[in-house]
């Protein structure tokens, strides 16, 4: 039943077939053909079960809400404030880099968004200094990963959709790994600049600073409105991106005016279409996971990986592998929709805190999401800097590292995700 499931997906998939068809179409044939007393009907309810939830209202929301930045100013606005004050320090362009995808991701919650809208202006900023391409465009795809870690993630919102787990506690718990891929950029950043003699920028005059200040307050403000209402309870994640859509407007439209009236109807339904194609994953991950519950598959695959009592950093171990390999070569979305229902009970069970899992879940995805052979980001990048898929992984393996090394730690340390949260 297993490989007959697993083989269905991957034949289509090798055909072309957009990864909904096979998430679909595999647990359709394994009810008709193992489970002939199930009514299909049974699948429909399932699907739309899965796009009923009131979390998943946030998810078009951000995504407008970062259409709406992206189509304006904002990220040349954080650039040129990041920059200003950092740029001409040694690796000051590849730490403007990490901070930019760290400020973008907390608008965004999306990697892909991220390398688009920082990737275009920043890669010619690191070329211009000296930095060599395939360098340029591995950072860009890295520091993107912080996106999937920080709130607005949608990857934490996919994982509290199927686990029951707070929202809110999600966002909040993201924050402090986020921080520490940050850090650890910055520091790569400034060794590598050291060894290779990267040359130093121009320092920006005070009085261009406070201007590029003044000009980055607004942008700035996004995430402190985001994570200090949600912190603060003032707004459930839910209002917080109706928040984030009104913020949006009302900064690209009315105050800077890059974003004409007229243009809202093309950005939203570019945001309609990314949304439309988030929920049918997610409508097909449901029925995915009905079925494989149903077939008692998660029993089996926990029973082999999991048997006897393991302990939680075993437990979590394993979960890592898998969400890591599996994001390696299929959308993180579509794995923690299919691999979260699996491991989530068995993790309970050994005890493991699931705003923690989450987080270790999510950083696997963001992780997978930039590595070979088939990374989503990595292909976003291609596309977006027109280069060859050899020359936009070829600069990635030590940031795979430096990210390897920083999963330990978060799985070493619960702290490290738990820290913030009201009742630590």
């Amino acid at each position: 039943m297993l490989f007959t499931l697993l083989a269905i997906m991957v034949i289509f998939l090798a055909l072309g077939f957009p990864m909904m068809v096979p998430l679909i179409l595999a647990p359709l044939v394994i009810v008709l053909f193992f489970f002939d007393a199930v009514d299909p009907f049974i699948m429909l309810q399932q699907m739309l079960e899965g796009i009923s939830s009131y979390v998943l209202l946030a998810v078009p929301m951000f995504i407008f809400a970062a259409d709406i930045m992206s189509q304006g100013h904002t990220s040349k606005r954080l650039l040129d404030f990041i920059g200003a004050f950092v740029g001409h320090l040694r690796g000051g362009y590849a730490i403007t880099t990490a901070a930019a995808c760290t400020i973008f991701g907390s608008i965004s919650g999306s990697t892909q968004a991220t390398v688009v809208a920082i990737g275009g202006p920043m890669r010619q900023r690191l070329l211009k200094v000296g930095y060599k391409d395939s360098t340029a465009i591995a950072f860009i795809i890295n520091a993107s990963d912080v996106a999937l870690l920080i709130p607005p993630s949608i990857g934490m919102i996919m994982y509290s959709l199927i686990s029951g787990t707070s929202l809110g506690d999600m966002f909040i718990a993201g924050i402090g790994p986020g921080l520490l891929v940050f850090v650890f950029f910055t520091l790569y950043a400034y060794i590598h600049a050291k060894i290779y003699s990267i040359p130093l920028a121009a320092k920006i005059p005070w009085k261009e600073r406070g201007k590029m200040t003044f000009d980055a307050i607004f942008p700035l403000l996004f995430p402190v409105i985001i994570i200090g209402g949600i912190y603060s309870g003032l707004f459930t994640p839910t209002e917080a991106a109706a928040m984030a859509v009104v913020y949006a407007f009302v900064l690209e439209v009315i105050v800077y005016r890059t974003v004409k009236l007229k243009q809202m109807f093309s950005i939203a339904l570019s945001s309609g279409l990314v949304t439309s194609a988030v929920f049918m994953l997610v409508a097909g991950g449901q029925v995915f996971a009905w079925v494989i519950q149903f077939a008692r598959i998660p029993q089996m695959i926990t029973d082999t990986f999991l048997g006897g009592d393991p302990g939680p950093i075993y437990v979590l171990i394993i979960v890592s592998i898998f969400f890591f390999i599996g994001c390696m070569f299929v959308d993180p979305i579509v794995v923690i929709l299919i691999l979260t229902p699996i491991f989530y009970p068995a993790a309970i069970q050994a005890g493991v805190d699931p705003v923690h899992l989450g987080v270790v879940i999510t950083f696997q995805a963001a992780l997978g999401s930039a590595t070979p052979p088939f990374g989503v980001d990595i292909f976003t990048a291609s596309a977006v800097f027109n280069r060859s898929y050899l020359d936009t992984i070829r600069g990635t393996p030590p940031f795979i590292v430096m990210m390897l090394v920083i999963a330990v730690l978060l799985i070493s340390f619960e702290p490290i995700s738990t820290f913030l949260l009201p009742d630590n």
